[in-house]
């Protein structure tokens, strides 16, 4: 069974701040403050003897990891905070999943559950919006699963995680779709989004809809409504490649699954959906066709309909290189050898909010959705940024920084380029813009102490 360490909920604000030189308020001083820029400014890997530098820094961090008024809770809801100031006017595609952090093989893990913001039009990661450390004893649930309340079920973090979602509504988004891969279907969390919340989710479930008839049946037997381009991304065993998508579309009506009898004051009988088929078309020789069946509560008519949701589906592959930023290619989250559960968690949080903020700078490396400066740095670090920058121009066009100023672009070139980017070949991803970023912190050190000289 799960049991939840965190949400997006909290009284007090832990890290309010950015990569360099922010103001932080802080609960414990700025202990907190010492251990987010060591995450960014550390040996590359998350220990505590290795972020700490000397024994000093180690016992300020484990202090800081250790003091009961630091949750979970509270460092998401100040990070939540934040991001909620970024929305304004804009269609919030809220994008959820569920990583391990930690597994026994016996049936006890530690995963974390966050969800995060993006831009349905620009693409921008405007930050976290909510997140869970679910804790697993490794213990069967002796409830049968039909006897157990959506609040009692595992999925139980799906639906609130839309509920957080639901918030920036209030913060002034114009829109907000809540998009999960196959791990997100579940009846519940159409049945029970809040107001104002669409969803869109891969479908896992070969669903029984109200005739009788089956989900993805249904949906096959419609007329191809066109053909769209888009990019498949690598994974284990795959390499990345364009694809041409055959896209059909319907509205289905779903019925309410057996396994929900305990909720069934709460959920209706039947739910009425569009669902979107995309097939991809000569698949390359051995490899596997790219196949998605997507369930949404948006009304699908037409064929730019039908795109527009399989272009909101696929950005939910940011949380998958966020995922890979936390772990073993960047933060190394998982090599952690901290034994107790809070520490361990807190530190967690701490890492995915760093890792949140590098993933800013490599979706708007291009500047397509010129967000500013300082949604991952405090502005007064631009003449820094200024002379770093000074420094890694070169002579023809394609090695001089495109990008104005007081952008966030701007610094993700400056990192790019810190990180091995030769402006030439491809962009730079999620691991070589943290490995410049090491080497900008590095630099601002040395910018500090010639104040002191």
């Amino acid at each position: 069974m799960f049991d939840s360490m965190g949400s997006g909920l909290g009284n007090v604000g832990v890290f309010d701040g950015q990569f360099a030189g922010a103001v932080w308020r802080l609960p414990a001083g700025k202990r907190g403050a010492f251990l987010l820029g060591r995450l960014v400014d550390g040996p590359g890997r998350t220990s505590v003897r290795g972020l700490g530098i000397d024994r000093a820094g180690e016992m300020r961090i484990t202090r800081f990891l250790r003091n009961p008024k630091v949750t979970v809770a509270e460092m998401v809801r100040t990070a939540a905070a934040r991001t909620a100031t970024r929305v304004a006017g804009l269609h919030i595609l809220a994008v959820q999943d569920t990583t391990s952090l930690r597994d026994d093989g016996d049936g006890g893990s530690i995963n974390l559950h966050p969800m995060i913001a993006l831009d349905a039009q620009q693409g921008a990661l405007l930050g976290l919006i909510s997140a869970e450390v679910l804790v697993r004893d490794g213990q069967p649930n002796p409830t049968p699963l039909r006897k157990r309340r959506h609040t009692e079920k595992q999925s139980r973090r799906w639906v609130e995680a839309a509920h957080e979602a639901a918030k920036l509504l209030a913060a002034g988004a114009a829109s907000v779709t809540m998009v999960a891969d196959r791990e997100g279907d579940f009846y519940e969390d159409f049945a029970l989004r809040p107001a104002g919340v669409q969803v869109l989710v891969r479908a896992e479930q070969n669903r029984i809809l109200s005739d009788g008839s089956k989900l993805f049946a249904r949906v096959a037997a419609q007329p191809v409504l066109g053909r769209t381009a888009t990019e498949l991304p690598a994974a284990p065993g795959r390499a990345a490649r364009k694809i041409s998508l055959d896209l059909r579309a319907c509205t289905v009506e779903l019925r309410r699954p057996l396994r929900c009898a305990a909720d069934r004051e709460l959920l209706p009988q039947h739910l009425t959906l569009s669902v979107v088929e995309a097939l991809e078309v000569d698949p390359p020789a051995g490899s596997k066709a790219a196949h998605w069946y997507l369930l949404t509560t948006h009304d699908v008519q037409n064929f730019a309909d039908a795109s527009r949701i399989v272009a909101h589906y696929r950005e939910r592959w940011v949380i998958e290189q966020l995922f890979r930023t936390l772990k073993t290619r960047g933060f190394d989250i998982e090599a952690l050898r901290i034994t107790e559960t809070q520490p361990f968690a807190t530190l967690c949080v701490a890492a995915l909010i760093a890792a949140i903020q590098v993933m800013q700078m490599v979706r708007d490396r291009d500047g397509l959705a010129g967000r500013p400066l300082d949604d991952a740095f405090d502005p007064a670090d631009l003449p820094m940024l200024r002379a770093v920058n000074a420094s890694l121009e070169g002579k023809t066009e394609r090695q001089k920084n495109p990008h104005p100023p007081g952008s966030l672009a701007y610094a993700a070139w400056i990192c790019g380029r810190l990180g091995g980017w030769n402006c030439y070949y491809g962009k730079p991803g999620p691991i070589v813009t943290y490995n410049g970023l090491l080497q900008l912190r590095a630099i601002r050190r040395g910018w500090e102490l010639r104040k002191l000289v």
